[in-house]
């Protein structure tokens, strides 16, 4: 037992050093504006009071939050500025309702700022030290599945996976022992409630299948020994991905696909940024699109702008802009340009090789057709002939599309010719709807400009 009891320790030291560093930022904020130590004293023992106890819940919550995923730079980002952004919301409205003299904006900014960096690394590093102290024996769960069947067998390898998460899997009970089943069988459900108490277990997970009174006997078990208690459902035997639970009044729901951006804060906070970024961008466009336009117009007869439908979100048609690079064909709705198209003018080879030619999409995102990232929106035959070949290809229209997206910056952008390429830009795109983040469109943003400035080789 000495090894749980220190991970108690651990959590507790955690949150102290939390602690610490709120006040070592806030009392050097404080010591870069001189006077306001003394002219603010009632503001800073308001400080005190919310450094306490805010941030630091807040930074345990997401700590512990994580405790069965990867240790991911933009998940911790993004628990850091909630954080942060929650807690100034509360700290500037708790000033204003007491009437204290407003501090000056750039001490947010200094103190927010220099919050951010602080908080980063250090939650990569408590996050990870959990982790190593649970590989080490310390910190751990102690726990028992009930049921032997491949719901439980799934359950048994994911916890064993990482022993970063903290399981100590005691063994397993049912009805009746399987011969093929290779997990430590503990016994009938008859011997349960006594090994719960002979080792003091923490949690119970239930895995068995059908309608029963077995449920309502562990849910007892468990209540009468505080012991927490997770019901597994048989879905996971046939979907692999994960899921999240909604309700309608009372009703509990599995959602089979995982979508962040279906959450209203969520999209507009993506919208709000698509408008900022494009609006930018867009006071500055005449200084791009006059050169290009006018080498274009020298260059070969027809349009400034190549003008296309693609298909958009939830599969809504739009016109899509870029600016021309071929000379005016019949195909251009049809076939792809590849390596070596003479259809391609010289500069517009240019163009098309630094990505200058999807500049006008900005002109998509502000009308809000499309989204800084996103899945690229494709042609309308290529929707209709994919549909039908490569496996979840509708779902990658469950957001807008994108000027850049994860599939771009990880290698699958131009030319499909073979089904398996498309496949994976799929892939990736599905990968990017389910796990989207502000931090992990950032990301995407700077892996597009380094890769813009390096060059890609399927550019053309």
């Amino acid at each position: 037992m000495g090894k749980r009891k220190f991970g108690k320790y651990l959590q507790s030291a955690l949150t102290a050093v939390d602690i610490f560093l709120v006040n070592v930022v806030f009392l050097l904020t404080m010591w870069l504006f001189t006077g306001l130590a003394i002219k603010h004293v009632t503001g800073m023992i308001l400080w005190g009071l919310v450094n306490l106890s805010f941030i630091p819940i807040l930074v345990r919550i997401s700590r512990q939050g994580d405790k069965l995923r990867a240790i991911q730079l933009d998940k911790v980002l993004v628990d850091s500025l909630i954080a942060v952004g929650l807690h100034a919301l509360f700290f500037m409205s708790m000033i204003a309702f007491m009437g204290l003299e407003p501090l000056p904006r750039m001490f947010y900014v200094v103190l927010y700022g220099l919050m951010i960096v602080a908080m980063v690394p250090w939650s990569l590093f408590s996050r990870r030290l959990i982790k190593a102290r649970r590989r080490r024996g310390y910190n751990y769960k102690r726990v028992v599945i009930v049921g032997t069947n491949s719901t439980a067998r799934r359950l048994y390898e994911q916890m064993l996976s990482d022993t970063g998460f903290g399981y100590k899997i005691l063994g397993f009970f049912d009805h009746e022992w399987r011969p093929d089943f290779l997990g430590r069988y503990c016994g009938s459900l008859d011997t349960l409630e006594k090994f719960v108490k002979d080792n003091q277990v923490d949690q119970i997970y239930y895995t068995m299948a059908g309608v029963n009174d077995t449920l309502p006997r562990v849910v007892k078990i468990a209540d009468d020994n505080v012991v927490e208690i997770f019901y597994v459902p048989q879905i996971s035997q046939y979907i692999s991905r994960s899921f999240s639970i909604e309700t309608i009044g009372s009703v509990p729901l599995l959602t089979v696909r995982r979508n962040p951006l279906k959450k209203r804060f969520n999209r507009g906070l993506k919208r709000g940024f698509d408008i900022v970024f494009s609006s930018v961008f867009l006071c500055f466009y005449p200084l791009i699109y006059l050169p290009i336009a006018i080498t274009i117009k020298l260059t070969s007869p027809g349009p400034v702008y190549f003008k296309q439908k693609r298909t958009g979100y939830r599969g809504e048609d739009f016109w899509c802009y870029k600016f021309r690079t071929m000379h005016v064909n019949r195909d251009a709705d049809n076939v792809q340009a590849t390596r070596n198209d003479s259809r391609k003018t010289r500069f517009g080879d240019f163009l098309r090789r630094t990505s200058l030619d999807e500049l006008p999409q900005f002109i998509n995102v502000f009308k809000g057709d499309m989204s800084v990232v996103g899945p690229r929106p494709h042609m309308l035959r290529h929707t209709e002939e994919y549909t039908q070949l490569v496996d979840q290809y509708m779902v990658r229209h469950l957001v807008k599309p994108g000027i850049t997206g994860w599939a771009q910056v990880n290698g699958y952008r131009g030319l499909t010719d073979e089904v398996w390429k498309m496949a994976k830009r799929v892939e990736y795109d599905v990968w990017y709807i389910e796990n989207w983040s502000f931090a992990l469109d950032m990301k995407i943003i700077v892996r597009t400009v380094l890769n813009a400035i390096h060059g890609e080789d399927n550019a053309f």
